[in-house]
C-alpha cells in the first residue's frame, strides 16, 4: 500500500502561472482585458480556428453556442447519454428537448444512431469527444449538412486531442472546450468556442457578455469609448484576466501534458494488456488521443465495482466514474421517460466502469502504485497472477 493518498487527478500549475496572475493583479485588470485578448488569439493559433472566445466555463460555451444558433422553446438537440449533466441541462436550459441517444462501444454518438434520433424538430446534434478521443466528425458533419442541422461538439476532455491530423476545434462551427481544473489544461474554471463562422463568433461575443456591443476593456481602457448598446438579453459568460493567466501558460505546456498523459496510458496498456476482467479504452486509427481520463470496464469479477473502488481506496487510489448516463438520472427518467432499457450498449459500459488515476503529476512510480493494487484486487478475486513489469 501506498504511504499517502493518490487523488484521482490534480492540476499542474507552474511558476509561469503564479507570476503571470501576479502580475494581472498588479495591473489591475482582474476582469476580461488584454490577457483574456492574448489567451485567444493564443488558442485559435494552436486549434487552427479563426476564432476562438473565452468564457467562463464549458456549460457557458455550450449553452451560448446553442442560444447564438437559435436554439429554443420547441427545439430537440440530440445528445449521447454517457457525458456529464452540463451537455444536456444548457439544452433544457434554452427551452428545447435533449433527445438522448446511446453511444457505441468507445463511448461516442455514431452519425447512424443520431441519424435515426432526428426529427423535423431537431436543431443540432451535440456529439461528445468522450476521454479524450476523436468521434468520427467525417460522418457526422456528412449528416449535418445533408439533413440542415447544426454540429456542436462537446469538447471537454478534448483540448489537445486531433483527428485526421488536425487538431479539435478547427474547421467547426461550434467546438466547446472546458479548462476547468483536471481538465487537460486549466484557468481553474473557464472554457471557449472554437469557430471558422465569423457571423457566429461575432454573435457568440454579443450574447457571452449581456448581449453588449461593448466589453470592459474596449470601454475602460485609454483609447476606449464610455457608450454601449444592448442589443439582446445576454449572458454573464465572460472569461476574466486571471484565469487568462493561467491559460497563457498553460496552453504552451498542453503538449508537454499531452504527452505524458500518453506515456501513462502506455504504462497501463502493457500492464493490463493480459488481464480480461478489464476492458482498455482503445486509440483509435485517424485519432490521436488526449487521454483525458483512462476509463477501464470491469467484467467477470466476484465484486462489484463499489467494492473495487473502495479496495484501491484502501490502497490509497483514488478513482473517479464518467459517467452515470443521463438516462439514470432522475430529471430526465421523469420528465422525459428514459429508461435503462432503450440504451443497451451505455448501460453495458456503465456497469463496470471506472477512471484510474491519470494527470501529467503523477510520476512513474505512482503508475506502478496504481497498477499493483488494480492487478492484486483482480488476482485476490480471480486467481490471476500479480507480477508485472511497469518499467519501459
Amino acid at each position: 500500500m501506498r504511504s499517502a493518498f493518490l487523488p484521482y487527478c490534480l492540476p499542474y500549475i507552474g511558476e509561469e502561472e503564479i507570476q503571470e496572475v501576479v502580475d494581472s493583479l498588479r495591473s489591475g485588470w482582474i476582469t476580461s482585458g488584454p490577457k483574456v485578448q492574448r489567451f485567444e488569439q493564443d488558442f485559435a493559433g494552436y486549434a487552427g480556428c479563426r476564432h476562438a472566445i473565452a468564457v467562463s466555463s464549458c456549460t457557458a460555451a455550450l449553452h451560448v453556442s446553442l442560444a447564438a444558433l437559435g436554439v429554443g422553446p420547441g427545439d430537440e438537440v440530440v445528445v449521447p447519454t454517457l457525458t456529464f449533466c452540463a451537455t444536456a441541462n444548457v439544452v433544457v436550459h434554452l427551452g428545447a428537448t435533449p433527445v438522448l441517444v446511446d453511444v457505441d462501444q468507445h463511448g461516442h454518438l455514431t452519425a447512424e444512431a443520431a441519424e435515426r434520433a432526428l426529427t423535423p424538430r431537431t436543431r443540432a446534434i451535440l456529439p461528445v469527444h468522450y476521454a479524450g478521443q476523436a468521434c468520427d466528425l467525417d460522418a457526422l458533419r456528412e449528416l449535418a449538412s445533408r439533413r440542415g442541422v447544426a454540429l456542436v461538439e462537446d469538447a471537454a476532455h478534448a483540448a489537445g486531442c486531433e483527428y485526421r491530423g488536425s487538431k479539435i476545434g478547427a474547421q467547426g462551427r461550434a467546438v466547446a472546450f472546458s479548462f476547468y481544473a483536471i481538465k487537460n489544461m486549466t484557468t481553474g474554471e473557464g472554457g471557449m468556442v472554437a469557430t471558422d463562422d465569423d457571423e457566429f463568433a461575432q454573435r457568440v461575443r454579443l450574447l457571452a457578455l449581456h448581449g453588449m456591443s461593448r466589453d470592459a476593456w474596449k470601454r475602460y481602457a485609454q483609447s476606449g469609448s464610455w457608450y454601449y448598446e444592448v442589443h439582446e438579453p445576454g449572458y454573464k459568460y465572460n472569461m476574466t484576466d486571471l484565469q487568462a493567466s493561467l491559460g497563457i501558460h498553460q496552453l504552451r505546456r498542453l503538449d508537454g501534458f499531452l504527452e505524458r498523459r500518453r506515456r501513462l496510458a502506455a504504462l497501463y496498456d502493457a500492464a493490463f494488456a493480459d488481464l480480461s476482467e478489464l476492458r482498455l479504452p482503445a486509440d483509435l486509427p485517424g485519432r490521436r488521443h488526449a487521454y483525458h481520463i483512462y476509463p477501464v470496464q470491469l467484467r467477470g469479477l466476484s465484486i462489484d465495482r463499489a467494492q473495487f473502488i473502495d479496495e484501491l481506496r484502501q490502497a490509497n487510489i483514488g478513482t473517479s466514474v464518467h459517467f452515470i448516463p443521463l438516462h439514470r438520472q432522475p430529471f430526465y427518467q421523469e420528465r422525459y421517460g428514459y429508461s435503462p432499457a432503450s440504451f443497451p450498449v451505455a448501460e453495458e459500459i456503465y456497469a463496470g466502469l471506472l477512471s484510474l488515476p491519470l494527470y501529467p503529476r503523477m510520476t512513474d512510480e505512482d503508475a506502478g502504485d496504481v497498477i499493483r493494487a488494480v492487478r492484486e484486487i483482480v488476482r485476490n478475486r480471480k486467481g490471476i497472477p500479480s507480477h508485472v513489469s511497469v518499467a519501459g
